[in-house]
């Protein structure tokens, strides 16, 4: 991923909590057949190399993890929140006019060498903790062991896990850090007036992250 200095992100925890945060990847391979991608949900443990190891599955009868299972390097793309942002509420467009549109966002991406796992109990406990990850928040939360034992055992069967210790963590904040101190004052207050839930999030963050922030 191309990174300007100023949109840089290198603090592993920063990116790790991005992760958290949005845990819906996209998992990207470079196959014997070409590039192949799928869209999975990943749990982000400590164990591995210093970055930690990302851990997914996907249903059988998707052909990339066959790709995996012949420890293909992959790419994992996490993004985080993002909004328009448009020239109008820059300071520089009433004294020069010289804006144009731009679009901030924060995204992170994880490389390693992936791995199928077929092992029932690596499943087993990959999809509980996926399931506790998700429903942990609910008064009620729904348990693995709530369906028919014969029932999950019948679904483990039907998918496949991807293993990916992580060695490359890279992140982008752009966070309009290239702008004056004038043109980030109009952008977080143009997008908190716009109001949308990701809006507001991106307006604390461009004023949470001046050009020296990361």
């Amino acid at each position: 991923m191309y990174i300007p200095s100023h949109f840089a992100e290198n603090r592993v925890d920063v990116l790790q909590s991005v992760i958290r945060a949005h845990p819906l990847g996209t998992l990207v391979i470079a196959g014997s057949g070409g590039l192949a991608a799928v869209h999975v949900p990943f749990v982000l443990e400590p164990d591995g190399p210093e970055f930690g190891t990302l851990r997914c599955h996907v249903a059988r009868a998707n052909p990339i993890w066959r790709e995996c299972a012949e420890g293909r390097e992959a790419l994992v793309i996490f993004r985080g929140v993002d909004a328009y942002v448009t020239p109008s509420w820059y300071a520089t467009k009433r004294a020069t006019g010289k804006v144009v549109p731009t679009y901030n966002y924060v995204a992170v991406h994880a490389k390693g060498v992936a791995r199928a796992v077929e092992d029932p109990a690596w499943l087993h406990g990959l999809v509980s903790r996926l399931t506790g990850r998700f429903e942990s928040p609910r008064d009620k939360p729904w348990h693995v062991a709530d369906a028919p034992a014969d029932y999950v055992t019948t679904l483990l069967k039907a998918i496949v896990g991807i293993e990916i210790p992580i060695v490359s963590l890279v992140g982008s904040f752009k966070m309009s850090q290239n702008r004056s101190a004038d043109d980030r004052a109009g952008v977080s207050e143009g997008l908190r007036q716009r109001g949308e839930d990701a809006d507001i999030a991106v307006s604390d963050l461009v004023r949470e992250r001046g050009p020296s922030s990361s």
